[in-house]
Formats: structure tokens, sequence, C-alpha cells
């Protein structure tokens, strides 16, 4: 008879990710994850962001807590497909998001995982108030996403907006025309 043991660490992750855990922990793929990696179940976004957030939960439980059901990469930055409850926990603590966004080498982008566009849209342009959201047919029969936010574009605007229109692009293939309430 032969017995396999496998030693984990001291504590047992419930973190979820689309990886293993172990995978995750150990930052090597098995060879089922690494065939979903190969069909394309799998992102090298979702590898990379499952062994960060499973290294941060070793040392801050609430992120212990969190489901991370997918991960997309758009021109260096990362979109994070996480569970409500843990968008709201990561929204309340200016502390962890800052903790998680040194993690990674661009911007962090919280979206919800069952989100449709228009919730995406809200998603990537939080904290700042969204006013409307309208399909528009544009020249040519192309139909574009009109959004209109509040305040007016300024230097300090909070929010990089080509980046959001080209995270929207790359995830959804949503054209985005974004105007501010005041010019």
């Amino acid at each position: 008879m032969v017995y396999l043991l496998v030693f984990a660490s001291k504590k047992s992750i419930s973190l979820r990710t689309p990886i293993c855990n172990f995978d995750a922990m150990n930052g090597i793929l098995c060879p089922q994850c690494e065939s979903k990696l190969d069909q394309g179940k799998l992102t090298k976004a979702d590898v990379a962001a499952s062994i960060k957030l499973v290294k941060l939960s070793q040392k801050i439980p609430q992120i212990d807590k969190f489901t991370l059901n997918s991960c997309r990469q758009s021109h260096g930055d990362y979109v994070l497909y996480l569970g409500s409850q843990d968008i709201m926990t990561i929204r309340q603590s200016r502390e962890l998001y800052r903790i998680l966004q040194g993690e990674f080498d661009g911007k962090i982008w919280l979206v919800h995982q069952d989100s449709d566009d228009k919730k995406l849209i809200e998603d990537v342009f939080f904290p700042i108030k969204i006013l409307g959201i309208n399909q528009v047919w544009a020249p040519g029969g192309m139909q574009k996403t009109k959004v209109i936010v509040s305040g007016r574009k300024t230097p300090r605007f909070p929010i990089d907006v080509d980046k959001v229109v080209a995270i929207a692009h790359d995830l959804r293939k949503i054209d985005l025309v974004v105007e501010f309430e005041r010019k």
C-alpha cells in the first residue's frame, strides 16, 4: 500500500480563484489548470491574480473570504471580476484597495462577477456618478453607448476616461462615448 502525504501551509485557504488553491499557493500549475490555460478557459491574468490574492490572503484575513471569478488584462491594467460583497469590502477600505493595487503592475478595476454591460460601465466609472447610459446610432449605422457622467472634465478628474473606453471595448466590444454634465 502506498500513502501520499501532502503538506499544506499552516492555514487553509477559503479564497476561491479560477485556479486550484494549491497551484495559487505554490505558483505552479497542475496539469488540469495548465490544460485550461492552453484551451483558453483561463488567462495568464487569471493565474497571476490568483497567485497574488492567495499571497495577500495569508496576511489579510478579509481577502481570504473573496471569490475571484476571473481577471482580464486590458492595456496593462487588470479587471478583477469579484463577488458583490468582495467589491463592497474593498471599496469601504482605502487601505485594502491600496494594498491590492500595490500587488499589480497596472491599475486594478473592480467589476461585479455577473455584470451586464450597464453594470460593467458603472463599475469602471466608480466612484463617479453616472447620470445616464443610452444607446445611440452614429452615422454609418454604428451603435455606440453614450455615458453622461456628473461634473466636468478637469486635470484632477479621478478616472482616466480613455482607459475606461479602452476597457469597455476590449472586454465587451462596447463603443463608449463619454460626455460630462458640465462643459
